[in-house]
């Protein structure tokens, strides 16, 4: 796996549907070398802190394969690096095999897989269109939230590669559908796995414990 892309913005207002957002999903990509702290990396700020960042959400990855996806089901010819608010852009961050308690290794930094993510409207605020987070939820392919166990610095082009497997192997992808997908067979026996993990975010135990 390779890091093609480090993203990081502060956070800016706009106007969406009449209203004053703040927001720091708009992402701009950077080449140089990024430091990267327990609470992310050094020039990206989340302005909600409620849903967005803390220790277990530091940093947000995401695959260019599911930009492939979306090019092609929305009819556009491209879209920068970054568009979908993820701090990492990587060649193939799979969330069918990552799993959660899973770590990654970025040169000197060591991250750890916390949880998948839950689009909030800010996202259907990106693509202008209110209907997105819905549509990226069905997709499935929701990128990977993860803690900061190994502060460092990272740079585009950097290898990403899987410094621990947790021996639990239940996946990122399998725990949101898991959640989500009312046609996903037996989810109680997974959403059981899940609470166990002492890795999940606080965010998803809850989640988690509320439906079971």
């Amino acid at each position: 796996m390779e890091l093609l892309s480090v993203n990081v913005s502060l956070p800016v207002e706009v106007e969406y549907n009449g209203k004053q957002i703040s927001t720091s999903i708009f992402k701009k990509s950077v080449f140089d070398s990024v430091a990267v702290s327990k609470s992310g990396l050094a020039g990206d700020q989340q302005y909600d802190l409620e849903n967005h960042g803390g220790g277990h959400k530091a940093v947000y990855g995401f695959s260019v394969k599911h930009y492939d996806y979306w090019l092609e089901r929305l009819e556009l010819d491209d879209l920068l690096l970054g568009h979908f608010g993820e701090n990492l852009t990587l060649t193939d961050l799979d969330e069918s095999q990552l799993c959660i308690g899973d770590q990654l290794k970025i040169n000197d930094c060591i991250l750890e897989i916390t949880q998948p993510r839950v689009p909030c409207f800010k996202l259907g605020m990106v693509f202008n269109d209110k209907t997105f987070p819905k549509q990226f939820i069905e997709h499935g392919a929701t990128g990977i939230y993860f803690k900061v166990l190994q502060t460092g610095t990272i740079q585009v082009g950097d290898t990403v590669k899987l410094h621990y497997q947790h021996p639990e192997q239940l996946s990122v992808h399998t725990l949101f559908n898991a959640y989500f997908d009312k046609n996903f067979i037996n989810p109680l026996d997974i959403l059981k796995r899940a609470s166990t993990i002492s890795e999940l975010s606080d965010e998803w135990r809850q989640k988690v414990l509320s439906k079971l």
